[in-house]
């Protein structure tokens, strides 16, 4: 992780400008601005400064079905030493020409240019990103490592490299914001924000998705032996794993981990991993514009016809009726 002159000790006040692209969640905003907040009360003053503005200024319309308001559009951004630029879902509807170009013409005007979540995309889409390393949010770290070669995609939680940040969702910005905030202003300020929060915040190196128990398996009520087999489920999606490998991998009988399973998750393993698998397909069908054929390898089917009949008995209807019609 390469720092930058933005997390340096320093009592002068940051300006930055937070580019909301419509369809993101909420979480994510929050995740930027509240810690900012928060260190701002206990310093008695504006110690950050932070305006939020969108593509053409008009409120977004976020994921959770509300609207954010803005102080403008993208060009109320300039001034700002940092740029962070949050999206999340039906990035080819938001991810403009106009605002690729914008982007694209403006970055020279920012000390620092972020992204959280899904904007590493629309960063990498403007050649903001040619030449780093980055991280995006877990489900789309290959196909960004594909789709821009140009760019060293990591699985980091979050990513400081020169004049470029980028953080794979919510709980990763919440670390990078501590993180600027402690660089800053001191560790003793970035724990009380995150005392404020409840939360404790994780290194940028940690990654996403940690073999075993991770960010998306930890929870204490879990028996240890099921949040590994968990992790297992979570990261082969591509390749499932035999229950009875699984099992035995955890020193536990297919019969044991089942019932494990049953009174844990109120499912079985098989149920559980198949569960995980049609749900990467789903949003592969909704997010990406992957080949049928593609979806079904990477989520562990051996044909498209495989794939449509598990989908089908799930929800109830086919696959393909989750493609957007083209304009």
């Amino acid at each position: 992780m390469t720092e930058n002159a933005l997390f340096s000790a320093t009592d002068q006040p940051l300006d930055l400008a937070v580019l909301v692209l419509p369809h993101c969640s909420i979480l994510e905003v929050a995740s930027v601005l509240d810690p900012l907040r928060n260190a701002n009360r206990h310093l008695g003053r504006d110690a950050f400064r932070f305006r939020i503005v969108t593509p053409d200024g008009k409120p977004a319309p976020l994921t959770c079905g509300i609207e954010l308001p803005a102080s403008g559009p993208l060009a109320a951004a300039k001034g700002a030493a940092l740029l962070m630029v949050i999206a999340g879902y039906r990035l080819a509807e938001v991810a403009t020409r106009p605002l690729i170009r914008d982007l694209r013409r403006m970055a020279h005007g920012f000390a620092t240019i972020g992204g959280v979540d899904a904007a590493p995309w629309v960063l990498a889409r403007a050649g903001l990103l040619d030449g780093h390393r980055a991280t995006v949010h877990w489900e789309d770290l290959e196909d960004l490592a594909h789709a821009h070669p140009q760019v060293e995609v990591c699985p980091d939680r979050y990513v400081i490299d020169r004049n470029r940040l980028t953080a794979g969702g919510a709980a990763p910005a919440y670390d990078l914001m501590l993180h600027l905030i402690r660089a800053r202003h001191g560790a003793g300020l970035a724990r009380q924000v995150a005392q404020s929060f409840l939360q404790s915040p994780r290194p940028g190196h940690t990654a996403q998705i940690a073999p075993a128990p991770g960010p998306l398996t930890a929870d204490p009520s879990l028996d240890p032996r099921v949040a590994r087999v968990l992790a297992r489920m979570e990261a082969s999606l591509d390749a499932p794993e035999p229950m009875a490998r699984l099992a035995a991998d955890v020193g536990l009988s297919p019969r044991r981990l089942e019932s494990l399973f049953r009174s844990s998750l109120g499912t079985t393993p098989g149920a559980h991993a198949l569960s995980l698998r049609l749900a990467a397909a789903r949003r592969m069908l909704t997010d990406t514009a992957h080949p049928m054929a593609e979806i079904a390898l990477r989520c562990g089917f051996s044909s498209p016809a495989t794939l449509s009949r598990a989908f089908r008995r799930a929800f109830g209807h086919p696959p393909a009726s989750l493609r957007r019609p083209k304009a």
